[in-house]
């Protein structure tokens, strides 16, 4: 836990002093084992798994944590149901054992169990239960083979017509038969889950900077410049891993992916009767695709998912369409006694996957593609895979893959850095698997953490020192002053749209965001830095 003694934080603790103090040791000392491009999920937990087996490491990243694909998820831990359902047998279990370390091990302060229910309706209500209720069952033998215990993630379950408008009050009664109840893993804030492996990574000693980008790099290391300052440094590096996500063709030109973008809705709970339960809808004229909502902090819920081809150019922060929103709405809707309308959309989120196309290396098209990215097929049906691949340059970009696996992505890379770069060394290997994130606190002894439980479900066994820095300026929904200091003084945050964006989400609904800005800015006043 970290301890704010005066101005010497602990270890894992991030923010513009340590950066400035570590950005001078690297210039002093240009070399490293390894040089990780990106600061999503993948690329800290990379920094993670490199730093625990004793590798100097050193992570850059143009923006800030989680500025990409890895703030724009689902906020689901997923245990690989739908990949069961297209006989993706490894990938399911990948996703379950994973689901299983962050919510028993890893992150249980950022994790919890969510039900999922599917309401049915007459006629062909009994059809739709069997069907769903199989495909939740298979999942449940899946939790059950990881050792997932039912106390963590219960098993599925038909309820009645009451106990559904119970849970879920916001759908219509009419014909409603009951409905099907599973459950899966959800995270709090995905940001919230990058911010937690940065820390855990910087507590092992690698050195993890914002707002440093890799101008140029190659697999012997990479010219890299302030973004603040503007100065260049070269680094030389025994491996540089890039974790980039869609992209990784930047770095590596051979790196050839099928991007698709995932758009969300935001709209008030209370619009869903305050549920704290995820409505899961089946598309009209598919057997396999859902919508679902998912409560989330702030008084808000998530509409989601799209998954459609995303071409052309890929921008830093992809935006949803109007054919998007129409169809979140429509297929919401088919359920709802009140039916939303675009008046209720408060806010929008997208984000983009790199899916890997083509042949077994991600490097060939798929038959008919072109470099719009959209060969005619569905983006939802490929793989989501991960792949390590060399380029021609000598770089290692990591590829695929989903959030969920995150960690799982990063050990392989490593053991690909190990192998090919440190094969006669004496290095141990993975053990990220049994290192806890910064907070991390068992699930059953989270409620013994003296502050108020909204904070424990952001910052775990934390949450006592992140309430008791000095008061200040509240901003909107309820995050404290002292939460917003904390960003500045533990969590890196370096900008204003940092505290805002990525370490509170208040960022995401812009009469928030105005209520919240001068509080963001009185923090980095308290802290003594000025933001960028």
């Amino acid at each position: 836990m970290p301890r704010i003694v005066g101005r010497t934080p602990h270890p894992s603790a991030l923010n513009a002093r340590r950066r400035t103090r570590e950005l001078d040791a690297l210039a002093a000392d240009p070399v490293v084992d390894v040089l990780v491009i990106g600061g999503g999920a993948t690329g800290a937990g990379i920094a993670l798994d490199a730093a625990a087996r004793g590798l100097r490491t050193v992570l850059v990243e143009r923006h800030d944590l989680a500025h990409g694909t890895s703030r724009w998820s689902s906020k689901l831990i997923h245990g690989g149901l739908r990949y069961l359902a297209t006989g993706q047998f490894g990938i399911a279990h990948e996703s379950a054992a994973e689901r299983h370390l962050l919510m028993t091990r890893l992150a249980p302060h950022l994790t919890r169990p969510l039900a999922q229910i599917v309401p049915l309706y007459a006629p062909g209500h009994l059809t739709r239960g069997a069907f769903v209720g199989a495909g939740y069952g298979l999942g449940d033998g899946l939790r059950r083979f990881v050792g997932t215990p039912a106390a963590v993630l219960a098993s599925p379950s038909l309820i009645g017509p009451a106990e559904t408008l119970r849970r879920a009050p916001a759908v219509r009664p009419d014909d409603l038969r009951g409905g099907v109840r599973g459950w899966d893993g959800q995270l709090l804030d995905d940001a919230r889950l990058v911010v937690a492996i940065a820390r855990t990574a910087a507590g092992y000693g690698a050195s993890v900077f914002t707002r440093v980008e890799a101008v140029s790099a190659d697999g012997d290391g990479a010219v890299v410049r302030d973004v603040v300052t503007g100065s260049e440094l070269t680094v030389r590096a025994r491996a540089v891993v890039s974790a980039t996500g869609v992209w990784a063709g930047e770095l590596d030109p051979s790196v050839r992916l099928r991007p698709s973008r995932g758009t969300h809705l935001v709209v008030p709970s209370e619009r869903f009767g305050g549920a704290d339960v995820s409505l899961t809808v089946p598309v009209p004229g598919s057997s396999s695709r859902f919508v679902f909502t998912l409560p989330a902090p702030h008084g808000r819920t998530y509409i989601g998912l799209t998954d459609v081809p995303a071409g052309g150019a890929l921008p830093d922060e992809p935006q949803a369409t109007d054919a998007e929103i129409d169809m979140l709405l429509a297929t919401v809707n088919t359920v709802l006694a009140s039916p939303l309308g675009r008046d209720d959309v408060i806010a929008t989120f997208a984000g983009l996957r790199p899916l890997l196309a083509g042949d077994a290396t991600g490097r060939g098209d798929a038959p008919g593609a072109d470099d719009s990215g959209d060969d005619g097929g569905e983006t939802s049906d490929l793989s989501r895979r991960h792949a390590i691949l060399e380029g021609p340059s000598g770089v290692l970009s990591v590829v695929g893959g989903k959030l969920t696996t995150y960690r799982h992505m990063a050990e392989d890379a490593v053991d690909a850095v190990v192998a090919r770069r440190f094969a006669s060394a004496a290095l141990t290997g993975s053990t990220t698997r049994r290192i806890p994130l910064v907070g991390a606190w068992p699930r059953e002894r989270l409620a013994e953490v003296t502050a108020p439980a909204r904070l424990v479900r952001r910052y775990g066994a934390e949450a006592p020192f992140a309430a008791t820095l000095p008061d200040g300026a509240a901003a909107a929904c309820g995050v404290t002053a002292q939460e917003l200091q904390w960003g500045v003084a533990v969590e890196g945050a370096l900008a204003i749209d940092d505290l805002l964006d990525r370490r509170t989400r208040l960022g995401l609904v812009a009469t928030d965001r105005m209520r919240s800005t001068d509080a963001a800015a009185a923090a980095f006043e308290r802290a003594g830095v000025d933001p960028i």
